[in-house]
């Protein structure tokens, strides 16, 4: 994900807003300059705290100046922060407080709407998935798991929360998405989060819509899904994608329920059968999945419905940008440690010379 100078500024008045966490007396680096280096190193390739202050002490003379790095006021020589400087920033820094500057950032870039391939415009899609960070740890030792809500068109995080052995992500949900705006977005969701109290929060509170899967921690309702008649029902749209030896096959049924589901503001439920095979000699492999919505068949028509079901299947597996993926809480010794590499092209370069 690049950034022209003028977006890098703009992120860099999003941490200007921040409470700087150390003592005024003796400050030497400015607090939204720390941070959009680190946030550059980081979109760059470095995983540690030193590979962050190698990277920044590396970085080209146009770069430091958008960064805001500071410079000796007589000889006017670059004097960037070192490791120790970066470290004790993010072991003192109000995490929540950077993570809503990050993310508002984040959400004023995303598009309010996107596209569809027969040019019309579609709802913006939000997948909230869960995600455990593997090699990042909390000071217990214990790993660190996000709920995150994910623009599905790009893979921007728009908001994240830490999920710790105190909570889980059914509890984290409505936290999570409480200061989104999401005025008729669709917001995408596996089981876990068939809730009642979500979908009431959804449609109520929040003026969105919902794609929620149905699977059998919710019995009644999936009793009620799986039993419609679905062998009358034709199929109303299809896709195959083949690739990495691996071919699939999707068919997608929808039915208007309005009233009868045991679960608060349904319209539509929706069958998708999943064929898969590994090679072209290989057998087929059928997954069937359940599903409802709570928008009209003319406000959600079938190719709408399959491609958030299968924005949402590409979030859960991973197919977001490192650049947008969550990032855990630092603290201290939660970041691996990794060889500095050389100085790649900064997510953040800009895009004219500057003096």
């Amino acid at each position: 994900m690049a950034a022209s100078a003028a977006e890098c500024l703009n992120l860099l008045e999003c941490f200007q807003r921040l409470p700087d966490p150390g003592d005024p007396r003796g400050v030497r680096h400015a607090l939204a300059s720390l941070l959009a280096g680190a946030a550059a190193a980081v979109l760059a390739g470095a995983r540690s705290f030193t590979a962050i202050g190698e990277w920044i002490a590396d970085a080209p003379a146009q770069v430091m100046a958008v960064l805001g790095v500071r410079r000796d006021p007589l000889s006017r020589a670059w004097q960037p922060p070192d490791e120790s400087t970066v470290r004790r920033l993010f072991e003192q820094i109000d995490t929540d407080a950077l993570d809503e500057a990050v993310c508002s950032w984040l959400a004023g870039r995303a598009a309010a709407t996107s596209a569809s391939a027969d040019g019309r415009v579609r709802r913006r899609a939000v997948a909230v998935d869960g995600k455990a960070l593997p090699g990042a740890r909390h000071r217990g030792g214990e790993p660190v798991h996000l709920l995150a809500a994910f623009v599905h068109a790009s893979g921007l995080v728009l908001a994240q929360t830490d999920v710790d052995g105190k909570t889980n992500e059914i509890t984290r949900f409505q936290p999570l998405l409480k200061r989104l705006d999401l005025d008729d977005c669709v917001v995408t969701a596996d089981a876990l989060h068939t809730q009642r109290e979500h979908a009431t929060f959804l449609i109520e509170q929040k003026r969105a819509h919902y794609v929620l899967i149905v699977k059998e921690n919710q019995p009644s309702l999936y009793a009620q899904v799986k039993r419609l008649s679905w062998k009358q029902i034709p199929v109303q749209h299809r896709e195959r994608d083949r690739g990495h030896g691996r071919e699939e096959r999707r068919t997608l049924k929808v039915v208007t329920v309005t009233t009868g589901l045991l679960f608060p503001h349904p319209v539509q439920a929706m069958q998708i059968k999943r064929q898969v095979r590994d090679g072209s000699a290989g057998k087929w492999q059928t997954v069937t999945v359940y599903a409802i919505n709570s928008l009209p068949a003319w406000q959600a028509p079938p190719a709408d419905l399959a491609a958030w079901t299968r924005g949402h299947w590409s979030i859960e597996t991973g197919s977001t940008t490192s650049a947008t993926s969550p990032t855990p809480k630092i603290t201290a010794g939660s970041a691996p440690a990794m060889p500095h590499a050389p100085w790649p092209p900064c997510g953040t370069w800009p895009l004219a010379p500057y003096a």
